[in-house]
């Protein structure tokens, strides 16, 4: 396993076990104009035609964070100006896939730039409390209030082979997501 997964810190026994990829979500926050998040809407690969925050892998001995500050410049032209806000660990297990994926979710509230469209994201500015569910994934109406009350969470979700219906579901607030490096 990846050492920079903290998956182990939080999985039952048989899903410890499994291989995991490590990938970042990150959401741009703008308080100045109103609560607004970034979103981008998928123009291909995983994920197509729904909305969702930035991200995507983290590369080999690359920081977390880090990663996610890269993919929402290469998906959207904004730059971190801070360290993002670590917020969340979600662990999506699909139906007839080995391979688990360990998602860490940040907010970034201090950023550079426009939202531009790129290849792969289309972005548009959304009020925090009105967001378009309809067009996202499944779980993230689920987690979504925990980012609204400045909660720290870990969600863990069995999606059907179909992507879209929930089987299972784990989701609570942690006081921290720092857990010791083995």
């Amino acid at each position: 396993m990846d050492s920079r997964s903290i998956a182990r810190h939080v999985e039952d026994a048989d899903h410890q076990v499994m291989r995991h990829k490590l990938y970042t979500l990150i959401f741009p926050m703008d308080n100045s104009n109103g609560d607004r998040v970034l979103l981008g809407m998928k123009k291909r690969g995983f994920g197509k035609d729904k909305l969702n925050g930035f991200g995507g892998k983290v590369e080999p001995e690359e920081p977390i964070s880090q990663g996610a500050c890269r993919e929402l410049l290469e998906e959207s032209g904004l730059q971190c100006t801070e360290e993002p806000e670590k917020c969340g660990l979600l662990l999506f297990y699909f139906e007839n896939d080995p391979v688990a994926m360990e998602v860490h979710v940040f907010l970034a509230r201090s950023f550079a730039g426009q939202p531009e469209e790129s290849d792969e994201m289309r972005p548009q500015w959304f009020d925090v409390h009105e967001m378009p569910f309809d067009q996202m994934w499944a779980d993230d109406s689920l987690w979504w209030p925990y980012v609204l009350r400045d909660q720290m969470f870990v969600g863990r979700f069995w999606f059907k082979a179909d992507q879209l219906t929930i089987t299972r579901q784990e989701l609570r607030s942690v006081d921290s997501l720092d857990f010791p490096h083995h």
